[in-house]
């Protein structure tokens, strides 16, 4: 936990609610993407502060040797799995990956660059909520296999396995259209 985090949940512990919406405000994006790989964009929201809501009643819980961020990711996967389940709904997590584009583009290609996140958030909607969730963990937010195992509550080996066939499955089904990813034609049949 960052000295900043744990001074910030210290205070939170004892009552000063400013020093738990400071820890919201630095964590909430992460949150969000997090949310946005388990459950639909319009209830990343919801989510979100239900995760922060239940990491508020749960401060007591907090070991003084665990990262916050990596213990709010925990409570944010669990809540977002749980809503994905009570909603029988898989995610669409395109703004999780959605990152500015710093170069000029024409309109047709931001258009076309739009559109293209949209059928891989489809793409993506296809794979299991647990592997979905690893993947975002691993390859959009960066965190090592350690962190998603404490993250997800899962064993380090089933977060690399989860991680492998997420990547796997990704990959036949973006090979599966080569239209929409510019992939050469030696590559479309490989599965």
């Amino acid at each position: 936990m960052t000295v900043a985090d744990r001074l910030l949940v210290e205070r939170a512990r004892r009552g000063d609610v400013p020093a738990f919406e400071e820890l919201v405000r630095r964590h909430r994006d992460l949150v969000l993407r997090v949310a946005a790989s388990a459950v639909s964009e319009h209830e990343c929201e919801d989510v979100a502060q239900d995760a922060f809501v239940r990491a508020f009643h749960r401060l007591a819980r907090l070991g003084a040797d665990t990262p916050f961020r990596i213990w709010l990711l925990g409570i944010a996967h669990d809540t977002a799995l749980a809503a994905a389940e009570a909603r029988h709904e898989d995610a669409r997590p395109t703004r999780a990956l959605g990152h500015p584009d710093t170069g000029q583009r024409t309109p047709a290609d931001l258009l076309e660059r739009r559109e293209r996140l949209e059928r891989l958030g489809i793409k993506l909607k296809g794979l299991a909520p647990e592997h979905r969730m690893v993947l975002v963990l691993r390859d959009v937010e960066g965190l090592t296999y350690e962190e998603i195992a404490a993250a997800t509550a899962a064993p380090l080996g089933s977060v690399k396995a989860r991680l492998h066939r997420a990547r796997r499955e990704l990959a036949q089904a973006l090979r599966a259209n080569t239209y929409d990813w510019d992939l050469p034609r030696e590559y479309a049949g490989r599965r």
